[in-house]
């Protein structure tokens, strides 16, 4: 095998810990109602969100992970910044914006942080709205992605 192959073939693993991600964040969005903030949640009714909280912190980190790979393959070699990197995959077309991505990163650090009310809402909110929709609009994109390992 060819340095490119199994590169080639490390993408192709990291994109399918990605799909296998977004299914449970998938499920999570489809079925949650927006937080509500005025409503006092039984840990039972809170674990739904929770479980999104963890889904979408494992689906952020399997995406930089592909890009990661994906940057490899494409030009053999690693951006030295994050910036860097996802500026490549937004002149690709993998992402819409590199300040999208930087809000969808600070997101999943703040979601382990934040407890108060306010804050957990506009979190949920982030992650049922736009920060939802981008990933799977990213999914989509990287899905139709040709990465051929021969």
């Amino acid at each position: 095998m060819t340095e490119k192959t199994d590169q080639a073939a490390l993408a192709n693993e990291d994109r399918e810990k990605v799909n296998a991600c977004m299914t449970l964040v998938s499920a999570s969005l489809t079925k949650l109602a927006p937080f509500n903030v005025d409503y006092k949640y039984t840990p039972d009714e809170f674990e739904p969100y929770d479980a999104l909280g963890g889904r979408f912190i494992r689906a952020v980190e399997l995406f930089l992970k592909f890009f990661r790979s994906y940057e490899r393959l494409q030009f053999a070699e690693s951006s030295d910044t994050l910036r860097d990197q996802l500026n490549r995959m937004e002149k690709l077309g993998l992402i819409s914006s590199v300040s999208l991505w930087f809000d969808i990163r600070d997101v999943r650090n703040r979601i382990v942080h934040d407890y108060l009310p306010e804050k957990v809402q506009q979190i949920y909110d982030a992650m049922l709205g736009v920060f939802g929709d981008e990933l799977k609009l990213s999914l989509t994109r990287i899905n139709a992605l040709d990465i051929r390992t021969v």
